[in-house]
């Protein structure tokens, strides 16, 4: 048996994998080593000299979150030197700036507050820095103060490492040292999208939601979570709570699918949820005004008046909206009281608009509309394939993930799009193809493919069905017939082809622009075949993946809030189906 390489850390023997660092293995062995600028997912600084330990053998102390842990490393994470040293790090962190705790937001959540107060830091011995630069205030939602900034770095990692958004840096030098926008402007100017993932992880007071200054402390605050609303990537997200009103709102680190980040919408814009002008109470119009009325004469004035037009006019004269921001339950719900109660399939919701192309053509393709992957897989895809989408504004957090895994350089990143998309800027190829040519270009694809001898042929032999048919079909696409076509030049299509073809795992992101065209279950059939010929469905990293504008989407579909569908998809037309559910609803 191979040797296992370990690591002692105070006493106790741990095993380590190769490339984890000394505070990695410490934290997954239960030992707790303080830090301040490290940031998870970030690239370690050893900026604050907080995570220094002593290795034995070792000349000075190292940074832990730094420094890769080595077979037989003998490590001591709270000898004197190293509690000396942290003390030393933390008088003159307290000393850079403005510290006083009294009136700082960060009051009962500062890193440098709790690790000072854990080695009783009461006295600093160091002048205090009088502050160079004036807090900035201009921007609706972040407050930069400058003077409380212990120029930890956390910020600058999360713009450009976390969410690759790059708006923010170090500038210039010594004591003048300051963490700027471009050209140093206000961030208003900048090229910062406001997602506000620098203010969370911000260590200190430096960065503060506007909004919610002097609005509650840490400890007054009650702690929600929930699913944020506003797309479909269905961010878990935490409402801080106090007097029954949201402060302010942070993302749910360690939790699938965001960890954390968050856009603008989400993270501030929830004044909607308190404001004055929402309706408490029910309203009723009479006279040509409203009054209030209490639940009670409300639902029973609505059920009055449903029952009459449908005595007059038939249950086939009322429709029922449902919503894919509500839970599958009430889903369920909202559909069966259109069928077993009014006895109409009159319900739907919004991916009539935007996604039935989807459902349509995956279901085709697939047996179920939905993605065939899961978001965290896009790390794990060797090329990323993204069209119809322009997915830093409508769905930025798996924008963000996109753009990590381009910028590491585990995943190629092709755009297919007429737009210069932000994504573009990360990709390793850019084809924009003319309005309306979706199907042309992905056949012109996997006509080279196929002549190439590029496509997976014992996946298509064991997994797929029409194959001959399909060869036949994109014969005729040749790169020089699709650039007639789309305008997409030859050679790029070819380039496109191979590395689709040639990468392990490949996978496709699309949305509305791809699916709201009179081809768009067309399109999606074609993206499909694509993926199912070079072997990209059912393997980690692949997979087909459309982006929806809602998030639930997905379950207001599966749970028949559509007109031609029972829940699970069982078709209304079909007499079995249509008899089984009025058995199991107890109605004609």
């Amino acid at each position: 048996m191979a040797k296992e390489d370990t690591i002692v850390i105070n006493g106790m023997k741990c095993a380590f994998s190769p490339g984890e660092t000394i505070l990695e293995v410490a934290e997954r062995n239960g030992i707790d080593i303080p830090t301040i600028c490290y940031l998870e997912g970030g690239t370690p600084t050893g900026a604050c000299r907080i995570c220094l330990v002593e290795v034995e053998g070792a000349r000075n102390l190292l940074p832990s979150c730094a420094t890769p842990a080595a077979s037989d490393m003998v490590v001591h994470t709270e000898s004197e030197r190293v509690v000396r040293s942290r003390r030393i790090n933390l008088e003159l962190l307290l000393a850079s700036g403005n510290h006083n705790c009294l009136t700082c937001e960060a009051n009962g959540n500062c890193r440098l507050q709790e690790v000072a107060y854990r080695y009783q830091v009461d006295t600093v011995r160091f002048p205090e820095t009088p502050a160079r630069y004036a807090t900035e205030m201009e921007n609706s939602f972040i407050i930069r103060d400058f003077a409380r900034c212990i120029l930890c770095g956390r910020c600058v990692q999360a713009c450009n490492e976390v969410q690759v958004n790059n708006a923010i840096s170090f500038g210039y030098r010594g004591a003048a040292s300051k963490i700027v926008a471009k050209g140093d402007l206000p961030l208003h100017q900048s090229d910062c999208v406001f997602c506000g993932e620098c203010v969370q992880a911000c260590p200190v007071g430096a960065l503060v939601e506007k909004k919610s200054r002097f609005k509650a402390r840490q400890w007054e605050e009650e702690r929600v979570q929930t699913t944020c609303p506003y797309c479909g990537v269905g961010c878990q997200i935490y409402l801080h709570i106090k007097d029954n009103k949201i402060v302010r709102i942070t993302g749910v680190e360690g939790a699938a699918p965001n960890f954390g980040s968050m856009c603008v919408k989400g993270r501030f814009g929830y004044d909607f949820v308190g404001d004055p002008q929402r309706l408490t109470k029910p309203l009723i119009r009479e006279n040509g005004t409203f009054r209030e009325a209490s639940w009670e004469e409300a639902l029973s004035l609505v059920a009055e008046k449903l029952s009459e037009i449908k005595k007059k006019h038939g249950p086939d004269s009322i429709g029922v909206f449902s919503s894919a921001k509500i839970t599958n339950e009430e889903n369920y719900l909202a559909q069966k009281f259109a069928r077993a109660v009014i006895g109409t399939n009159n319900i739907d919701h919004c991916a009539r608009l935007c996604h039935a192309s989807t459902v349509a053509g995956l279901a085709a393709s697939f047996g179920s509309g939905a993605m065939t992957n899961p978001i965290g897989d896009i790390g794990k895809s060797e090329l990323i394939l993204v069209t119809g989408s322009n997915t830093t504004e409508a769905h930025p957090v798996i924008s963000s993930a996109i753009k990590r895994a381009a910028e590491s350089g585990r995943s190629k990143l092709i755009v297919v799009d007429p737009r210069r998309i932000p994504l573009t800027g990360f990709a390793t190829l850019w084809l924009r193809q003319n309005l309306g040519t979706d199907v042309a270009w992905v056949n012109g694809m996997m006509h080279v493919i196929i002549k190439e001898g590029l496509h997976d042929k014992h996946y298509i032999q064991e997994r797929t069905e029409g194959f001959e048919e399909l060869k036949k079909l994109v014969e005729r696409y040749s790169p020089e017939y699709v650039r007639e076509i789309t305008g997409i030049p030859a050679n790029d299509l070819i380039r496109a082809a191979r590395m689709y073809a040639q990468a392990a795992s490949a996978s496709i992101f699309f949305a509305m622009g791809i699916t709201q065209h009179r081809t768009g279950t067309d399109n999606v059939k074609s993206l499909a075949n694509l993926a199912m010929l070079c072997g990209n469905v059912g393997i980690p990293g692949g997979g087909v993946n459309p982006l929806r504008g809602q998030n639930n989407v997905q379950g207001a579909c599966d749970l028949g809030a559509l007109p031609n569908v029972f829940s699970g998809y069982q078709p209304v037309g079909d007499p079995l189906m249509s008899e089984r559910m009025a058995k199991a609803w107890e109605v004609k």
